[in-house]
């Protein structure tokens, strides 16, 4: 999926990620906006760079629970996603996403909150 959306990694440290997804056409729905799947798949995308980051490669850590509320419509530029761990655990990573047309950080386009479940 991160290669059909054409996902970048644009940072990775301490504070978290920070992931992109470049505007294609291809992408927009009818009604002129970003399709609710790509949207839902970059927050879900930045939520597993931001727990590979902190753990580094754990192949089975997957998706437990994933919420979004869509804000507002995006606009025809990139989108970004800047995820960070809210609380880390043996068994659980919880993770908010805010994502943002590039250009518009201070107007959310959406809010992710969701859990990774880590194997033990």
């Amino acid at each position: 999926m991160a290669e059909d959306i054409d996902l970048r990694i644009d940072r990775l440290d301490d504070e978290g990620v920070l992931a992109r997804v470049p505007f294609q056409a291809k992408l927009v729905r009818p009604g002129g906006t970003l399709s609710g799947p790509t949207i839902m798949a970059l927050g879900d995308a930045a939520m597993y760079a931001v727990v590979l980051g902190r753990l580094g490669r754990v192949e089975m850590a997957v998706t437990s629970n994933l919420n979004i509320n869509f804000l507002v419509k995006p606009k025809p530029v990139d989108l970004l996603a800047d995820a960070r761990i809210l609380r880390l655990s043996r068994r659980q990573a919880v993770c908010e996403v805010s994502l943002y047309s590039a250009g518009n950080e201070d107007e959310l386009v959406a809010h992710v909150t969701g859990t990774y479940a880590l194997p033990l």
